[in-house]
């Protein structure tokens, strides 16, 4: 069952990333953006999500994929679960390793909490 999963990368990811927006908050998808509007849009830049799908569970965070800055400080533990650029997958609790995940939303937050930060 990836529900557990789910629930707790969901409350890791709304207590990191406490000043975003959530614009979607449903079972098995939750959806991050920033307050402040994207440059010639009417909503947020679409900050990150989580996300239940078959076989796991998915943790995206679009600032590792804007900022290269927050991409290498990405922990060695974390990049072996990274698929692509942004996204990270995940099939059991791992509290060491969401912890450290959670540092890293935390960081994308604080990198992304002003205007034109992303």
């Amino acid at each position: 069952m990836l529900e557990p999963v789910f629930d707790e990368l969901r409350a890791r990811m709304l207590r990191a990333a406490g000043g975003m927006a959530a614009t979607t908050d449903a079972p098995g998808n939750l959806v991050l953006k920033t307050v402040w509007l994207e440059p010639g849009k009417t909503e947020g830049a679409w900050f990150g999500a989580v996300q239940l799908k078959k076989n796991y569970v998915s943790v995206h965070l679009m600032p590792i994929y804007a900022d290269a800055g927050l991409r290498a400080g990405v922990p060695p533990e974390l990049e072996k679960r990274m698929q692509g650029k942004s996204c990270f997958n995940f099939k059991t609790t791992e509290p060491e390793l969401f912890d450290r995940l959670e540092g890293l939303i935390a960081a994308c937050a604080e990198a992304w909490d002003t205007p034109g930060s992303g």
